[in-house]
């Protein structure tokens, strides 16, 4: 039991220092999805290594540390997304005064025809706008008879291939456009939202290729069409919203580095984890669906939404957009180095 231990333990302290290696291949990235999973199963190996420690080996004095080390290594990297993290984004005050914009991203899961579940979820959380991702025809042909009353603004991409998108909104829509950002087969949105009081915010949605085997074995294209949509978003002169499932978790380098070059903020940090994929297996869950804003804005709820027969759950969150930036938010900006990493990124070629 104690060999056991000792080699479960090397090798998850091992899986916590793989993503140090900045190389684009699947099994590289991989290792940065199950950070609080780690955490959970090397607290374990310690505690469980602990019932065998023998004070007079200096080999168990070396694992106890390296664990440890590990350990908190860990819970520094997931402490952001706590309850006791500061917020990256504040909650709006009771005296603010602003113009609240309720989103929703939901993955479907392009198999599932419960089409229904989601219906119900939209009418119960009234969102404004509404972006659906894996959606093909028949997705398209269920959902638009019931949301179209309501939400008269759409864009419209749906494909067969696992990467469809359609776009529902009750507000006005200006500059409406379907990108093909990184492939001619895979889509992302770019449209501004008018608001009520005639205020405008831009928004991206999107959904960029996983880095896993049967997919993509690489991570360059995701990276890249991040980082171009990041680079967008920075640029405005308009409030921003990126929103969609970026197939990546909330801590990765990569979203980090996106989140620098946009400025744009995650409304999780301070708040939960809010694990929306795999919504079929209660461990293995992950935070990949996103919605991140500019710093014009706060936050009034934000909330995963209950199963709704996909492998994803739905992602609902309230924004209030203030007239003036709320300079207590916590913005993370670019430094050089961050600048030329994402340039490097957004400059490499991917592979066809």
């Amino acid at each position: 039991m104690k060999i056991v231990s000792l080699v479960l333990g090397y090798t998850f302290i091992l899986f916590s220092f793989i993503p140090f290696i900045r190389q684009d291949d699947w099994f590289f990235r991989i290792f940065e999805y199950p950070r609080f999973q780690k955490l959970l199963i090397s607290l374990g190996l310690l505690v469980g290594f602990l019932l065998f420690f023998n004070e007079s080996n200096t080999s168990d004095y070396i694992f106890i540390i390296a664990s440890s080390v590990n350990i908190i290594y860990i819970l520094w990297l997931v402490y952001p997304f706590t309850k006791f993290s500061p917020k990256q984004v504040q909650t709006l005050k009771r005296n603010a005064e602003g113009v609240h914009l309720k989103a929703l991203i939901f993955n479907v899961l392009q198999s599932n025809k419960d089409f229904t579940s989601i219906i119900r979820l939209i009418k119960e959380y009234n969102p404004d706008i509404i972006c659906m991702v894996e959606t093909d025809d028949a997705w398209l042909k269920n959902v638009e008879p019931e949301l179209i009353k309501n939400y008269p603004y759409t864009i419209l991409s749906p494909l067969d291939n696992t990467y469809g998108m359609i776009f529902f909104s009750k507000l006005e829509l200006e500059d409406e456009e379907v990108c093909f950002i990184i492939k001619d087969d895979i889509p992302s949105i770019s449209t501004k939202i008018v608001l009520e009081n005639g205020d405008k915010v831009q928004l991206y949605c999107v959904h960029p290729e996983p880095p896993v085997p049967n997919e993509n074995p690489k991570s360059t294209a995701r990276d890249k069409e991040l980082l171009i949509i990041g680079k967008k978003a920075k640029e405005q002169k308009l409030p921003a919203i990126v929103m969609g499932d970026l197939n990546d978790v909330a801590w990765s380098y990569t979203t980090e580095l996106f989140c620098k070059v946009s400025e744009l903020l995650d409304p999780r940090k301070g708040r939960g984890f809010f694990n929306t994929f795999n919504a079929q297996s209660r461990f293995l869950r992950f935070p990949l669906d996103h919605i991140f804003c500019s710093p014009e804005f706060m936050v009034s709820k934000i909330k995963r939404l209950p199963y709704a027969g996909s492998d994803h759950f739905p992602m609902f969150v309230e924004l209030v957009l203030i007239p003036e930036k709320q300079l207590e938010n916590n913005l993370e900006t670019a430094d050089k180095d961050d600048i030329a990493l994402a340039n490097e990124k957004i400059n490499k070629p991917v592979e066809a």
